[in-house]
């Protein structure tokens, strides 16, 4: 027999599976997302019951959702909306499950933007930073740009995660810069936590930077910070060096990308970016393995040519 909660809204249910389900054991991040879900099931299906949920209502449901957004993303909707309707399908609350043999539509993806410049390039951008004896957005982009950090754990970073004397930088935290108060928080998972060697250049100027801060608190941050604000500095540069728009995150995937055409090994750049697999660094960075995996054909035929 149905609970009569089955007779709950949908969204309104899926707001408690939240609630009950998904704060404290998530990152806010990915909470977030959960609640954007939670928005666009308010947006379309504000009327929609739980009793009302089958094939045909939950196919409208995702086809409306489709409209505006593209496949994968249509994809990540789905899931998160599927792993309450499952939820509802153990506790009694629905009688079958409406998600399943879902047709999964959406918009075609739009051009990808470059995520990633070439060597020659970003030198151009480097050469056109304000590195003033004092911390600025600046000397973030550098440290970036030479480490390959992601933005919260730039954010992050204080200076007692400098080790001078071994050249590396540890990063075993973030910033939570999407909420005002702000304050340190995990990294992105368990693999993320790990040493960066710095450079010698990089590790002396940023040992006479920071030489005067308080140990434990980050030398980037002071007051609210915004991923746009870095963005605009970062593009602004970009234009001046005459070079491809890249985000801040773009600098990440350049560093990948400049340390894998150097010939440095998948594992080795999947441990300095923090990847919790090196499958994660294939998935990523394919285009450019595969553009090496060609260069290095063309090696072993040539290689093998001079054979007798």
């Amino acid at each position: 027999m149905i609970s009569k909660k089955s007779t709950q809204l949908f969204y309104r249910y899926y707001a408690e599976w939240i609630g009950l389900y998904k704060i404290n054991a998530v990152r806010e991040v990915t909470l977030d997302k959960y609640y954007l879900t939670l928005h666009w099931l308010r947006a379309l299906a504000p009327t929609l019951k739980l009793n009302q949920l089958n094939r045909r209502t939950y196919q409208k449901l995702i086809n409306d959702y489709a409209i505006d957004h593209e496949r994968q993303t249509t994809i990540d909707f789905h899931h998160q909306v599927k792993s309450a309707i499952l939820d509802a399908l153990d506790d009694g609350l629905i009688d079958t499950n409406p998600a399943r043999k879902v047709i999964i539509k959406g918009r075609k993806p739009r051009p990808k933007k470059l995520k990633y410049l070439s060597q020659a390039q970003l030198q151009l951008v480097i050469k056109n930073l304000n590195l003033k004896t004092n911390l600025n957005w600046d000397w973030f982009i550098l440290l970036v740009a030479k480490t390959g950090i992601r933005f919260a754990e730039g954010l992050g970073v204080t200076p007692e995660d400098f080790d001078f004397e071994k050249g590396q930088l540890t990063i075993n935290k973030t910033w939570n810069y999407r909420q005002a108060s702000g304050g340190f928080q995990p990294t992105k998972n368990t693999s993320s936590v790990r040493k960066v060697k710095l450079d010698l250049k990089l590790a002396s100027q940023f040992s006479k930077l920071i030489q005067n801060l308080p140990s434990g608190k980050p030398i980037f941050v002071n007051g609210r910070v915004f991923n746009s604000t870095i963005n605009h500095r970062l593009t602004i540069l970009c234009k001046q060096a005459k070079v491809p728009v890249i985000t801040i995150h773009g600098l990440r995937h350049t560093h990948a990308s400049l340390l894998l055409f150097a010939g440095v090994s998948i594992a080795t750049v999947a441990k300095r970016l923090g990847h919790s697999s090196i499958t994660t660094t294939q998935k990523t960075y394919l285009h450019i393995i595969n553009e090496l995996e060609s260069q290095d054909n063309d090696k072993i035929m040539h290689e093998m040519s001079v054979l007798m």
